[in-house]
């Protein structure tokens, strides 16, 4: 059998890609395990500083493989949720770069991550409540945050399209690109990303993503907690000195 899940590294940059061209990426158990261990490689290793989400073929993902799931298959696991990822993201960041469509689960996937990139022509959703279901990866709690929202309240309770030139409009895109462009598109951004601090990086992500709910009189002091370790840090002075030199800094992560 092809590999369902493919894992490749460039420059730094680890490119999952989901490999069922033929059923439009649509997710299976055993595709989230892979995912799952891959993303686990990409915050273990320090020479992987971001990664990158995408689906082979025309498709990021359609969503549940729907064969499956009439066989009792559901393809997302306790700890990490559905594809090995809404649940429990990765502490690096991640791009998703889409082609076609990113409907249900493939589209919570992409909310999962924190950068998009995606064709002009590529088509997002969650259809859900057209087939008597739920948005339950991420669609329901994570949209209303992502988006306006009357926006997000339309598509979840609409099932309706979400083209990506509307996306980008609504800032859930960070960049479009012409068909067949977005990959290569985020791997451009994946490296602006990854010639930064990665100290800096993965506690800027932190910060950003936690003080969602931060109480308002808590809110600087835990800031300090999670990036005060930057500013004592090798890299900090090396960031410094390469500046003052006018040369491109040698990051050690320490």
């Amino acid at each position: 059998m092809t590999e369902e899940v493919l894992v490749t590294v460039e420059d730094g940059v680890q490119i999952i890609t989901i490999n069922r061209p033929d059923a439009r990426n649509a997710m299976t158990l055993a595709a989230a395990h892979l995912i799952a261990a891959a993303l686990d490689e990409l915050d273990a290793r320090d020479d992987l500083r971001i990664g990158i989400l995408t689906g082979a073929g025309n498709s990021f993902c359609a969503g549940m493989d729907l064969k499956g799931f009439l066989r009792g298959e559901r393809p997302s696991l306790p700890d990490r949720g559905f594809g090995g990822l809404t649940k429990r993201p990765p502490k690096k960041p991640l791009i998703a770069a889409v082609e076609g469509y990113a409907l249900a689960g493939g589209f919570e996937l992409v909310l999962a991550c924190d950068l998009v990139v995606a064709a002009d022509n590529a088509q997002f959703g969650v259809p859900e409540v057209k087939r008597g279901l739920a948005a339950t990866a991420g669609g329901l709690v994570r949209l209303p945050r992502q988006l306006p929202y009357r926006v997000a309240m339309e598509l979840i309770l609409t099932g309706d399209m979400f083209p990506a030139t509307r996306a980008h409009a609504c800032g859930l895109v960070n960049r479009l690109t012409p068909p067949g462009g977005a990959l290569s598109e985020a791997k451009k951004l994946a490296q602006s990303i990854a010639a930064n601090g990665p100290l800096s990086v993965a506690a800027s992500k932190r910060v950003v993503v936690e003080s969602q709910d931060w109480p308002a009189d808590e809110l600087w002091d835990r800031q300090t907690a999670l990036t005060e370790h930057i500013f004592v840090s090798v890299d900090a002075r090396e960031g410094s000195a390469a500046f003052a030199e006018k040369r491109k800094p040698v990051w050690q992560g320490k």
